[in-house]
């Protein structure tokens, strides 16, 4: 008999084993349930994985982002450079802060910021300008951060990388070094997300990474509504109950009992990583020979949280899929087409790549549970629907 699925396969799922059930279990059974030591553990446990010095764990990576914006100064009428092609929380930090978002088209091959779009941004208007970038590794395809390095350096920018799509992902640098997504070597500040679709789940989470000590610092102080309740960088101390604040910060802790489960998660996160790549090695087999059905261009260090082609009919094949229980997506909707951005004066057409991109893409079904006979059904119907 024909495999028909049980159950709806989504784009995306997260995987929840009895190990990380009995280490989320242990933490209800300790003294901690919010700010506790497992927070610590995941910091410096995840900090280890992707090789950078500081790690900050946070409520969500949409809180991770508007840290970053903070740490790093933006003000209200400072300008920064984003894809449009990206959830909208990339660009949002910005405007949480005042700021104002630029965006600079895609490459059509691979949906990544096109780094000489950014160059011919801002070289089109005077030095300083513009105050930074945040390039995001869509789909856990890394950007060339060396040449978004340079292009910093250059005109006086500084990075936030957007690696919510890229833990353990990676992509070589001109001597050949694999450079991981957020290591702190060329941004000055990274994020991560840990959604329950993302490679590492949390329920919700994010991280911020950085080599940076003093970033570091202000991060920690951000984080916890700008109070501090170390005597050595106090005003007074009046006794052990005394604490400051110092400035104004917000809420964006998480909890022992997520990053438990973020602990447990990161265990595994190799493993979810190589079958990610093996599932995305039998898709690019199976659709090389069909013209209609196109993947985004792969690299040996893409992490995968998105598997997405593009289709002339897709809404057709969506719309197919979901007959036969495929619960495919659409990743992204272009940032600047939103109502709230064209409010601010951009309009459906300034980047052609990128709402090209949008017409055309679907994100079909990528996550390391995802069984071979599913994958191969899934492959079947979308041959199917080209036929």
């Amino acid at each position: 008999m024909p495999f028909q699925p049980t159950h709806p396969i989504p784009y995306g799922r997260q995987h929840i084993t009895d190990a990380d059930v009995q280490a989320v279990a242990d933490t209800l059974r300790s003294d901690f349930l919010t700010q506790g030591p497992k927070v610590a553990e995941f910091e410096e446990k995840f900090a280890a994985y992707i090789g950078a010095r500081y790690a900050v764990a946070v409520s969500n990576g949409t809180a991770a982002l508007h840290l970053c914006a903070l740490a790093l100064g933006v003000q209200p009428g400072q300008r920064v450079i984003t894809t449009p092609i990206t959830f909208a929380a990339s660009a949002n930090c910005v405007r949480y802060c005042g700021g104002e978002v630029h965006f600079a088209d895609v490459d059509p091959a691979t949906a990544l910021i096109d780094l000489g779009r950014v160059r011919q941004l801002l070289e089109s208007h005077p030095p300083g300008y513009f105050h930074g970038l945040i390039p995001v590794d869509f789909g856990g395809l890394p950007v060339d951060l060396e040449q978004a390095r340079q292009l910093a350096d250059e005109f006086g920018l500084w990075i936030i990388e957007d690696a919510c799509h890229a833990p353990g992902g990676f992509f070589r640098d001109s001597t050949g070094l694999e450079q991981w997504c957020g290591n702190g070597q060329l941004a000055d500040l990274a994020i991560f997300s840990f959604h329950p679709v993302k490679h590492i789940a949390t329920g919700e989470g994010g991280m911020i990474t950085t080599n940076r000590a003093d970033l570091y610092e202000k991060l920690l102080l951000l984080r916890t509504h700008g109070i501090t309740k170390d005597p050595a960088k106090m005003h007074r101390h009046d006794g052990g109950w005394y604490m400051e604040m110092q400035t104004l910060g917000y809420n964006y802790r998480i909890s022992d009992i997520l990053t438990a489960l973020g602990i447990s998660q990161l265990q595994r996160a190799e493993e979810g990583l190589a079958r990610r790549r093996a599932l995305a090695a039998r898709y690019d087999a199976a659709f090389a020979p069909v013209p209609a059905v196109r993947p985004l261009a792969a690299a040996p260090g893409h992490a995968y949280h998105l598997y997405v082609i593009q289709i002339a009919d897709r809404k057709g094949l969506y719309d197919f899929l979901r007959t036969r229980q495929i619960f495919a997506q659409v990743h992204y909707i272009p940032v600047h087409t939103m109502p709230y951005y064209q409010e601010l004066g951009w309009q459906p057409g300034d980047f052609p790549h990128a709402e090209a991109y949008y017409e055309h893409c679907l994100s079909i079904p990528m996550f390391p549970a995802l069984t071979d006979e599913e994958q191969q059904y899934v492959i079947e119907c979308i041959l199917e629907f080209v036929a």
